[in-house]
């Protein structure tokens, strides 16, 4: 139920006030500044207020590689795999340092995508172990979705896929718009969308969901890209996803934005829980980023331990991030998974809690270069299923009826993510083709992606990379196994106890030198920073389970 008044109407209607506070980041935001109160004939009925405060505003979580002059001719000096040709090695901690404090060049590239922008299709493939069974294996006949805050340019998807699948492919998308969508924005009354962030504003993200979940699912009926206005309350953003539940048209769904718990608010929280377990119950699978700063994704000064939604919620697949680090497979079409280097993705390991790393602190470098989100989530209880080798671990958070699973009984463990992770380094990663124009208002890809050795062409990772490969991968099971999946984290923790070895590539931090997200370690088993693992993509897709 909608209802729209004064402010002091409605901190009357709801026994509280309204204050302006200043958020983690720096953002001024408002907000009651005590619960929400409500008369005991209708609290019952009541699941929760939304909308008492602005501070709910939705990030994309990419991380675009530097792009600077890369030198024709130079080999990769780490991978015996890489061809000669323009890809370098990983950067250093040095390097980066000059970079950001000093302006320095620092030359990137990396696999085969034009100008070494990055994996093509066929090597992520590879690198995963992708089933060689036509197209029953490529997501024949699914229909996927994206949960998007920005427009993009369909012809930008159209030139990515007929590079590297051919000018015959016609990538099969579908566009709904909820609330206007982004370029002609209803915004709810009492709520704010924000001019800046409408429009393309966040067509990078846009793009890379699209065009990851093509590399996995590249035989897909249908993509449905939903779409709404990013605005400042969540309501736009509960109204989209409630908008794909009710469709149930998708059956694997990935979601590339998201919002530090502790912003986001109970209200809001509770409110998605409903709308993601009927996903759920309708055999839908739902993925998630992990967040990119690593254990701190609220980014507070002093740094807390956070993570963020809706990633952490118990009907939602939580995908976090590693990092190929020095394998880097040039143009070589079918490289194979390089066995003891992927590690959690935390450049150089300079995301931590240090006060100075190479001039700045190790907050600055979660927020700059990134790393995988993981932890602990501050509203939900383990689930039933989250269970098998590492879940119970030094790390094991109990609630604490506030600030620890406030949603569950004092001591009940509580939910850990990720559940999963793949590869999203910015550094080791995906070619990602985005334009723009001043006929496409707010392009962040306007900004720079002409310059790029390969115009339009760029390195792209964080979070918002693994998540929708991983919605691929549930969508090449559906279309194999000929039904619908639904929660994908069941089966995972089932196969977690059952033969771990068979369908993941578990990150235990054993010989790198890259061991924790900022904070919690990579171990055998599951851990806070990489989940249960890494895909095996053949018997995770054909294997009945």
């Amino acid at each position: 139920m909608s209802a729209v008044g004064s402010s002091q109407r409605v901190a009357a209607a709801f026994d509280t006030t309204l204050a302006m506070y200043q958020g983690a980041r720096g953002t001024r935001f408002y907000a009651n500044a005590t619960t929400a109160r409500l008369p005991a004939s209708l609290a019952s009925n009541v699941l929760g207020v939304i909308g008492l405060n602005n501070a709910v505003r939705e990030h994309d979580m990419v991380q675009r590689a530097v792009s600077t002059v890369r030198p024709a001719g130079r080999s990769a000096a780490t991978s015996s795999a890489a061809s000669a040709s323009c890809e370098t090695a990983y950067p250093t901690d040095e390097q980066l340092f000059d970079f950001y404090n000093d302006g320095t060049s620092l030359a990137t590239g990396y696999g085969a995508g034009p100008g070494c922008s990055g994996l093509t299709p066929t090597q992520a493939n590879s690198i995963y172990d992708a089933p060689h069974v036509g197209a029953k294996g490529k997501g024949r006949g699914v229909t996927l979705a994206v949960f998007e805050l920005s427009a993009y340019k369909a012809s930008d998807i159209g030139h990515w896929a007929h590079t590297v699948y051919g000018k015959s492919f016609t990538p099969p998308l579908q566009n709904v718009n909820v609330d206007g969508g982004p370029l002609h924005p209803v915004c709810p009354k009492g709520d704010t969308c924000p001019a800046a962030e409408q429009g393309y504003a966040g067509d990078i993200e846009v793009d890379a969901d699209i065009e990851t979940q093509l590399t996995i699912s590249p035989d897909a009926a249908d993509i449905i890209v939903y779409n709404a206005p990013n605005d400042e309350t969540g309501q736009t953003e509960l109204a989209e996803y409630t908008r794909i539940a009710n469709d149930d048209s998708a059956s694997s769904v990935s979601s590339s934005w998201g919002e530090c718990e502790s912003e986001l608010g109970a209200a809001m929280a509770k409110a998605e829980d409903v709308v993601f377990e009927q996903m759920a119950t309708q055999g839908q699978s739902m993925f998630a980023l992990a967040g990119d700063n690593g254990a701190f994704d609220c980014g507070t000064t002093p740094q807390t331990l956070a993570v963020d939604d809706p990633e952490s919620q118990p009907w939602v697949t939580s995908v976090g991030c590693t990092s190929l680090q020095t394998d880097n497979p040039g143009t070589t079409a079918h490289p194979a998974y390089p066995a003891g280097v992927e590690s959690v993705w935390n450049v150089d390991s300079l995301c931590d809690e240090s006060t100075d790393e190479g001039g700045d602190t190790g907050l600055f470098w979660c927020n700059t270069t990134g790393a995988g989100g993981g932890g602990s989530s501050s509203f939900w209880g383990r689930p039933w299923y989250q269970a098998g080798p590492g879940v119970n671990n030094a790390f094991t958070t109990l609630g604490n009826g506030t600030t620890q699973c406030a949603f569950a009984a004092a001591g009940t463990p509580c939910r850990d993510v990720p559940d999963v992770s793949a590869n999203a380094d910015e550094f080791t990663p995906y070619a990602e083709y985005c334009t723009g124009s001043s006929e496409t208002p707010n392009s962040l890809c306007a900004t720079f992606s002409a310059s790029e050795p390969a115009p339009g062409w760029f390195g792209i990772g964080g979070t918002s990379l693994s998540s929708p490969l991983w919605s691929g991968i549930a969508a090449d099971r559906d279309s194999y196994q000929g039904h619908r999946s639904g929660n994908f984290n069941p089966m995972l923790y089932r196969l977690l106890q059952a033969g771990p070895g068979l369908y993941f590539h578990d990150i235990t931090g054993g010989g790198q030198t890259t061991l924790n997200n900022g904070f919690f370690p990579t171990t055998p088993g599951y851990d806070e920073a990489t989940g249960i693992g890494t895909p095996r993509m053949s018997p995770l897709i054909i294997r009945k389970a």
